[in-house]
């Protein structure tokens, strides 16, 4: 090989690289990427696996949302049903506890006639204990606070009234006695709560 030959080899080499730079810089320059390379066909069956898989979760996801909703929708119509039947029967107990009460009552009534005064005050007697009895029996309790502390929360105060045998604030008289659910109060007592005496008087 000649000096000329090896000369134009050499600059046709230099050429070639300077081009394979040129390409280079301008891919990086619009940001493409030389793409690695794969087997014929291998991206796209793993795409098409991919979709399946996600396919079948999606299906999986939605048939649980169906229960879930489903299982939601019988909970509150069973919720409600049974809040439906608590509030028709909620005085079943009370009904239960009172109806001998009412019989007690229209048996007096039905031997008034017949029986003497001190006989029906008996009679009388009896059928209140019953119903004291049967309030008891569903929670219903009464309120009778002689002597307490006056609690304006249980009870209502009619008057006051100077004792010298209370303690100021004290209740003196019951005029009507109180009564409570459980912890909810149905009806305050009436009372008349002790006064503090004139100066003088104590």
């Amino acid at each position: 090989m000649t000096e000329a030959t090896e000369r134009d080899s050499r600059k046709t080499r230099e050429q070639a690289a300077a081009e394979e730079e040129r390409t280079f810089e301008r891919d990086e320059a619009h940001g493409r990427e030389p793409a690695p390379s794969e087997a014929p066909g291998s991206e796209g069956a793993a795409g098409a696996d991919e979709v399946e898989a996600l396919r079948r979760e999606a299906e999986e996801n939605w048939a649980k949302y169906l229960r879930a909703v489903a299982e939601l929708d019988n909970f509150r119509k069973r919720s409600a049903r049974e809040l439906e039947t608590a509030r028709r029967y909620a005085a079943e107990r009370l009904g239960q506890a009172v109806l001998p009460v009412r019989d007690s009552i229209e048996a007096a009534l039905a031997s008034a006639d017949n029986v003497d005064v001190e006989t029906l005050i008996e009679g009388e007697r009896a059928t209140l204990k019953l119903l004291d009895q049967a309030l008891e029996s569903v929670g219903i309790r009464e309120i009778d606070p002689a002597g307490e502390p006056f609690d304006p929360t249980r009870h209502e105060a009619m008057a006051m009234q100077p004792s010298a045998d209370h303690e100021p604030n004290t209740v003196v008289t019951v005029v009507q006695k109180g009564y409570e659910l459980h912890d909810r109060l149905l009806r305050p007592a009436r009372v008349i709560v002790a006064a503090p005496l004139p100066q003088g008087e104590a």
